[in-house]
């Protein structure tokens, strides 16, 4: 099993690489990844990662990674973060099942449907993230934006923020 073999992982690629993958290119100095591994496996896949370079940065690989919902990484050698975001929602189930494999430069990754990645960006809701949104409405103009909005109208009501809907409804209006 290769650590970046799609096959390898029950993962897909999210964050500026994704971005950089579905839309424009950008500068991104991490890996960001949406994992569903049951905590019983954890301990083989950091065995695994270390094998590779990858350590823990912020607790023991020992920990169960079931204590956060992100477990920050390092690549050592080349000092790059990978921080894997530890999926259970429903959506993140559905990004899972329907995501896409892509090679890019010899690799092959587990990259979400353009519509996953718009619902993951805009609800980051930073500059860049918005940003992304542009670029990758700017290479998908056929996307499904209605699929995006129930999303992020639903995520705006369960974490009581409507900027999530709005500030995307303001990137859709300035494309027009």
């Amino acid at each position: 099993m290769k650590w970046f073999d799609a096959a390898a992982i029950p993962g897909v690629i999210i964050g500026g690489v994704a971005a950089s993958v579905l839309g424009r290119p950008r500068l991104t100095r991490d890996i960001d990844a949406l994992v569903m591994i049951p905590d019983a496996d954890w301990p083989a896949v950091m065995s695994l990662a270390a094998n590779f370079g990858i350590v823990a940065r912020d607790l023991p690989a020992s920990e169960p990674a079931s204590r956060s919902p992100l477990l920050r990484l390092r690549h050592a050698p080349s000092d790059i973060d990978i921080d894997l975001a530890l999926g259970g929602l429903s959506f993140e189930i559905q990004v899972l099942r329907l995501c896409q494999i892509q090679e890019v430069g010899g690799l092959r990754l587990r990259l979400p449907r353009v519509e996953d990645l718009l619902v993951m960006k805009a609800f980051a809701h930073r500059p860049k993230d918005l940003e992304d949104i542009d670029g990758l409405l700017t290479v998908h103009p056929g996307v499904d934006l209605e699929f995006v909005r129930q999303w992020l109208g639903e995520f705006s009501i369960a974490v009581n923020t409507p900027a999530l809907l709005d500030d995307f409804e303001k990137v859709v209006a300035r494309r027009r």
